[in-house]
């Protein structure tokens, strides 16, 4: 749902800067690879040691790389399935890394079993949603639906309540408990959209199946 007003908005906003990389000689795939590692090293590194407020503010100024990528391609003409390939490639890794560092403290001085298994369940959810839209759209269904959480949403969600969760270390009371919150609310929305996809494609998949052997029954 978020990722269709907000990509628009945040396209239009870093066309600018997307221009500028572009005359300075870096490529779309540059900025795809580069970003990913940003993210990666603020999730890996500091989402372990429990230093959520700094790895928010690293991921935060490397995961709008996903959109500056695609602009880039855009306005040099260059788009290309290679390039929608690594992207999209990509960011189950970046998104891998994200809830990784999330499970990864809760396994160690998080000490919280429960929440390691939610975030967990929070990355495994968050791929398989990803992969039903790109599994149903390559045997040629439209998949046409707006899921509840999707990307944009888990990552919005997710990082707001880390980096406000972050601000504990610097004394801000109760904060602590908005990313158990936000983990579990991520867990059941990213169920319920799984649960939409696979809905959808077999409904679409009936009306496609009912479809060609009406066609050839027509022809025959």
């Amino acid at each position: 749902m978020l990722n269709k007003y907000a990509r628009a908005f945040f396209t239009r906003v870093l066309t600018p800067f997307a221009a500028f990389l572009l005359r300075r000689g870096v490529s779309p795939d540059a900025v795809t690879l580069i970003g990913t590692a940003g993210v990666m090293a603020g999730a890996l590194v500091f989402f372990p040691r429990g230093e959520f407020f700094w790895g928010t503010i690293v991921i935060t100024l490397f995961v709008f790389s996903d959109l500056v990528d695609g602009n880039m391609a855009r306005q040099a003409g260059i788009s290309s399935r290679w390039g929608a390939f690594l992207d999209s490639t990509l960011d189950r890794v970046a998104d891998g890394a994200i809830f990784g560092g999330f499970a990864l403290w809760y396994a160690g001085k998080g000490d919280d079993n429960v929440l390691c298994a939610v975030a967990i369940f929070c990355l495994a959810s968050g791929q398989v949603v990803s992969y039903t839209k790109a599994r149903g759209e390559s045997i040629g269904l439209p998949v046409a639906v707006n899921g509840l959480i999707e990307r944009a949403e888990r990552l919005v969600i997710s990082l707001v309540a880390a980096g406000l969760a972050g601000l504990h270390a610097f004394g801000v009371p109760g904060v602590d408990v908005l990313l158990p919150i936000a983990l579990w609310i991520v867990a059941v929305g990213s169920a319920v959209t799984l649960g939409q996809r696979v809905v959808t494609v077999r409904r679409e998949s009936a009306e496609a199946d009912a479809a060609a052997a009406g066609g050839s029954g027509a022809t025959s």
